[in-house]
């Protein structure tokens, strides 16, 4: 069956390199299928979807700068002289090509659930560091390896979205369901067991699916040269005879006071008696933690320059994601596809169905915290008219948003910048893994305690 497998995920990635766009094209594909679906499900006019995807096209600026943000204070904590030395160990430890992969993946799923932004930029480190190794492994799986975490476990971790909404004192459905602690999502005895579950078969699963030597694609010459080129950062010290500024920026001393100062406003909030973990708490400690673990201003900027060539995507890409929000909004089709689900519902089977339809909103929209302000009020609604806590709500809508980004090319982005692949070299792979991991989900969510 293994083997079996095996062939099959090379088989569908030669198709996808064959036949399947860059993320970019799929994007525009995407913009293309909501706005049919708008016109034909919704029965909106072609000109009032046309007027909501021009003004959804930068609504969501804000949430594009913390994405950002995630992206860029993960990749320079990421490169910072600890975490590469760590890295760097770890990648020398497997001595076969499955050993490559397993570890890839369990450190991929692993990152994911303290930080998704590390996790993506970590795992492309790591792929990196194991490309200079000689243990031939198949370099679209490594990375498709790398990508498991935002497939499998980032949004059931401590940066998940929709949970640090709800858990946030005056969200915006505070009125309707009140506050939703975290110990009744992220650290519920279903969350944790789930997320054990899924990164045992995954560590053990991913490996097998390595190709036989003579299928095995190693890393070309385009990926060659960016292993190569990339280099491990050091302590910089400059060269001899500095002016007394330069000095500065080769000294610890601006790292130390910044960080310093950062302690100081975490600890004053987390003193506060309600001190929710939000997305700009979360951006502000890895900042902190970015800073801290440079050992100058030198080194910090030198990471940073490397962390923003990889948000390229997300700038480029993710104006147009907005703009399918904007249709999805303004024309009520969200609303229009959950009221059919909920028509077939009943308290056992809504989680697994929010569970699935989070899932193919995410396909078209990729954006947990966006999308559940636009899904929440109709979602939760309906899940009380059904019987369903909130709190099991909020973990399906959770797992849902996570469950098609393996086979999304938008998260992925910064990842197949620094290994110099494209989206199609890897999707073949991620879809057998998708076919393994929606199945085991959708069990667990068929039978969720009620």
């Amino acid at each position: 069956m293994i083997r079996g497998m095996s062939r099959a995920a090379v088989k569908i990635n030669e198709w996808t390199e064959r036949w399947i766009p860059g993320a970019f094209t799929i994007a525009w594909i995407l913009t293309l299928i909501v706005l049919a679906l708008a016109l034909l499900l919704a029965r909106a006019s072609f000109l009032d979807c046309a007027r909501a995807w021009g003004d959804g096209f930068w609504e969501l600026l804000p949430f594009s700068m913390q994405m950002c943000l995630v992206m860029f204070t993960g990749s320079i904590v990421a490169v910072s002289p600890p975490v590469a030395r760590l890295l760097a160990r770890l990648a020398a430890l497997p001595k076969s090509p499955r050993q490559s992969i397993l570890l890839t993946a369990l450190v991929s799923m692993l990152l994911a659930l303290v930080h998704w932004g590390l996790s993506i930029v970590g795992s492309a480190v790591l792929v990196r560091e194991i490309g200079r190794g000689k243990t031939r492994v198949d370099y679209r799986l490594l990375v498709a390896a790398a990508y498991l975490g935002m497939g499998t476990t980032w949004h059931a971790g401590l940066s998940a979205s929709a949970p640090l909404l709800v858990a946030t004192p005056g969200h915006f459905l505070e009125k309707e369901i009140g506050l939703i602690p975290v110990g009744q999502t992220i650290f519920s005895p279903f969350n944790l067991v789930l997320v054990a579950v899924v990164i045992v078969v995954f560590t053990v699963i991913t490996p097998l699916l390595h190709p036989p030597p003579d299928r095995t694609v190693s890393a070309g010459d385009a990926q060659l040269a960016a292993i190569r080129s990339f280099t491990p950062p050091r302590r910089p010290s400059g060269p001899a005879g500095l002016a007394p500024a330069a000095r500065l920026e080769y000294s610890p001393l601006v790292n130390w006071t910044f960080g310093a100062l950062a302690l100081v406003w975490l600890g004053s909030y987390l003193a506060k008696p309600q001190h929710p973990i939000t997305l700009n708490v979360l951006n502000f400690v890895m900042l902190g933690l970015a800073v801290l673990l440079h050992p100058s201003a030198a080194s910090l900027v030198a990471a940073a320059e490397e962390a923003g060539s990889l948000v390229f995507g997300i700038i480029l890409q993710f104006p147009l994601y907005a703009g399918m929000y904007g249709i999805i909004q303004s024309t009520k089709l969200a609303e229009t596809l959950a009221d059919g689900f909920v028509r077939i519902a009943n308290g056992s089977t809504y989680p697994l169905l929010v569970y699935w339809y989070s899932g193919i909103v995410n396909y078209f929209v990729p954006s947990g915290g966006s999308k559940w302000a636009i899904e929440a009020p109709y979602v939760l609604a309906a899940g009380k008219s059904l019987g369903v806590p909130a709190a099991k709500v909020v973990t399906a809508y959770a797992w849902g948003d996570m469950m098609t980004d393996i086979i999304q090319p938008f998260w992925a982005i910064p990842l197949l910048a620094a290994a110099k692949l494209d989206f199609r070299e890897i999707l073949g792979f991620c879809m057998v893994l998708f076919c393994v991991y929606a199945p085991i989900v959708s069990l667990a969510f068929l039978f969720f305690p009620r």
